[in-house]
């Protein structure tokens, strides 16, 4: 089929299970006829929440339908709370639902990365693993969540326990959906943007500081789509280098458990988890002085926020996935541009966050 003229798109190559990442402004309107290659006869499931539905459902309609595809959809309601095991049972039920979704059949993840990780799981786990497809409509969900194969669901004990890898068979990234989100939305995008600046690339995180959030969105995209891209080819399965995209993360969703999911989004939870990482880098003399500054005052000059206690964050530390029996592999910047695996025990983790 002809690209929209400024589409770009990068490869993710893995063997049999390789994919596109298409990024395009106007590239939604074509969605339809780039999912038809897709699309087979086993049925096509949208799942979406109920903000992007009532933004986007009817151009979704529109472009599906002029590529002669219909489909059914399974709205969930907006937010971190959906991402759970009743609402899990409810998808495969209604894929279930008079053989609404076969082997051969496509499911459209069509949200942020709430809709992105539970769709996906829900494609993993569907007849042992169905076809799906990403089309995300958060910055967050843009430039980290939709590419890589992570899909799963929260429990009571924590974020993401539940889950499997699942390569989609496709990304479709429009830039153009971002100008419906709420500002607190868009800031924690933002979040995860820095991260890539601050792990993989300097330039990035330089562009950023001279022009904040005025860095063009497409090349900001492009840009850390392509720095995921090569951690997921080199470490698919995430035992080795790919870790690194976890820089604050570890910190971050110990944040988010300790408050229930309810006080902080994920950006605005992974931007504190940084700024902690970055501090404990620098006590223990692995990251460059000035480095935890300097990212402090970019995550300022992005609208979010650096600050957060650390009291209590250890025990929520020890129910995260990542968590080790005698501790947890940290990452830590050696510098802005450059992130390495630091091993740490709890009592060393302790010690550190509260000596």
């Amino acid at each position: 089929m002809s690209d929209v003229a400024d589409n770009r798109i990068l490869t993710v190559g893995l063997g049999d299970r390789s994919y596109d990442i298409v990024i395009g402004e106007g590239s939604f309107a074509e969605a339809g006829a780039r999912l038809r290659d897709f699309a087979r006869d086993g049925g096509l499931c949208v799942v979406s929440d109920e903000n992007v539905r009532d933004i986007y459902g009817g151009a979704l309609t529109e472009t599906l339908g002029r590529a002669g595809l219909r489909y059914d959809s399974f709205v969930i309601p907006p937010g971190e709370g959906s991402k759970n095991i009743s609402l899990l049972s409810g998808i495969y039920d209604w894929f279930g639902e008079g053989g609404r979704l076969k082997r051969d059949g496509l499911v459209v993840a069509f949200g942020g990365g709430v809709v992105g990780d539970l769709a996906g799981f829900a494609a993993a786990t569907w007849m042992r693993g169905v076809s799906y497809v990403q089309i995300p409509t958060t910055l967050l969900a843009m430039v980290d969540s939709s590419v890589g194969g992570k899909t799963a669901i929260d429990t009571k004990r924590g974020k993401n326990l539940v889950g499997a890898f699942h390569q989609p068979s496709l990304v479709l990234i429009d830039p153009t959906l971002t100008e419906t989100l709420p500002e607190r939305e868009l800031r924690a995008g933002f979040a995860e943007v820095a991260k890539y600046g601050a792990i993989a690339s300097e330039g990035l995180f330089g562009r950023l500081e001279r022009n904040g959030r005025a860095t063009g969105l497409s090349d900001v995209i492009h840009e850390c789509c392509s720095i995921k891209a090569k951690l997921v080819e080199e470490d698919e399965f995430d035992a080795g280098r790919r870790a690194i995209l976890n820089f604050g993360h570890t910190f971050g969703h110990a944040i988010e458990s300790k408050y229930g999911f309810a006080k902080y989004n994920h950006g605005e939870a992974i931007s504190a988890g940084m700024s902690m990482a970055a501090a404990v880098g620098e006590r223990l003399g692995v990251t460059d002085k000035g480095t935890a500054a300097r990212l402090d005052a970019l995550l300022s000059r992005l609208g979010l926020s650096s600050r957060e206690s650390a009291d209590g964050l250890v025990a929520h530390m020890r129910s995260d996935k990542k968590a080790l029996a005698d501790g947890v592999n940290l990452i830590l910047l050696k510098r802005v541009g450059e992130a390495v695996v630091h091993r740490m025990s709890w009592d060393e983790l302790e010690e550190t966050l509260h000596g």
